[in-house]
């Protein structure tokens, strides 16, 4: 491989993220057809259940340029896939075409494929690369990964607070505490976008009523996910107006409290609830969890190591004195900082 190999490649990443959120339960998949230095063809995956990445690029290709496919190289982010789903195999399409040579970024994990579309083309006679910007190929899909290696969910935990350390002063009920400027509220709502779940706890359901959808971006909405250990959240919240399918983790389920598109599951709440979520959540091919708070709720995750990323916006010009603490979260895993509409933005991740 060489430098117009990378560099093919990463036009292949660059095109697997324009479809970030939106082909959940499968990853974002990215794929370049080239033929003499140059680009003849290019696609990504759009949504699950519609054609791939290596279809789409293959279609791409103008009827004057479709002779030179035999002649082609295909890079691909993604393992070409192997088995019949709701599209036929990938690695087929590429033998049929003639296609010659494959370069890809990362072997698919998922029990489905796992090499086997690789081991397909190989027999088939085609020349097979195999890990080019392996990391990178494989940052872009870890939720994919990370449910198919520890058979649970990607989670994200996410919250804002105070320069002094809080994200949210003692009350009971009144105007929640806004420490989110208007252009970091757009953020948020592009990250619910991105994941397929959001939970929040009985605290923050209770005194902030939130929608949990997304007002400020577009997009898939996340699933709604609420804990109400002992049933005191009122049917009259935002969470329950049957606009979205929502699901109530508690420990006695009330029949007829909820209408309709709400679920109650029972969870066992002396044993380990965050590895109960999501085990219940890997059931339903759940791939991405979005945690929004509040902050015990965020603890117990941080505390029973069962979060892949976290995102701590600070306002470094909002002092409180007093309130509920921000979740501790280890330092050393911090890996980058940015701004975001005047807040500063600490990333973490495991």
């Amino acid at each position: 491989m060489n430098s117009l190999d990378e560099q093919y490649m990463r036009r292949c990443l660059q095109l697997a993220r324009c479809a970030a959120g939106s082909t959940s339960p499968n990853p974002v998949v990215g794929a370049v057809l080239v033929c003499d230095g140059r680009i003849i063809g290019e696609g990504y995956h759009i949504r699950a259940g519609e054609p791939h990445a290596e279809v789409n690029a293959v279609r791409s290709v103008k009827p004057a340029d479709r002779h030179l496919l035999p002649q082609s190289t295909i890079y691909v982010t993604l393992e070409p896939c192997s088995h019949y789903g709701k599209t036929p195999p990938c690695c087929d399409m590429i033998i049929k075409e003639g296609i010659k040579r494959v370069v890809i970024g990362v072997t698919d994990n998922n029990e489905c494929v796992n090499g086997a579309g690789i081991a397909r083309m190989k027999k088939a006679g085609i020349e097979v690369v195999v890990g080019l910007l392996e990391n990178e190929c494989v940052a872009i899909n870890r939720p994919f990964f990370t449910y198919n290696r520890l058979a649970r969910p990607f989670v994200t935990l996410k919250w804002a607070q105070t320069a002094d350390g809080f994200i949210d002063v003692m009350r009971d009920g009144g105007t929640p505490l806004c420490i989110s400027t208007p252009v970091s509220q757009v953020a948020v709502h592009k990250l619910r976008a991105e994941h397929d779940a959001i939970l929040v706890g009985t605290r923050t359901a209770l005194l902030d009523n939130p929608s949990l959808n997304l007002r400020h971006w577009t997009g898939r909405a996340p699933l709604r996910l609420v804990i109400d250990r002992k049933g005191v959240l009122p049917a009259s919240l935002n969470l329950f107006d049957g606009s979205m399918p929502t699901i109530v983790y508690t420990e006695n389920s009330v029949v007829g409290k909820f209408g309709k598109n709400i679920e109650q599951i029972i969870l066992d709440f002396s044993s380990d609830v965050p590895a109960q979520i999501l085990s219940h959540l890997h059931s339903l091919k759940i791939q991405s969890l979005l945690v929004e708070g509040g902050a015990q709720l965020l603890q117990s995750f941080i505390d029973a190591s069962l979060w892949d990323n976290a995102r701590a916006e600070v306002n470094k010009s909002f002092v409180v004195g007093e309130g509920v603490s921000a979740p501790v979260i280890p330092e050393s895993a911090l890996c980058a900082r940015e701004m975001c509409g005047g807040n500063e933005i600490f990333l973490f991740s495991r």
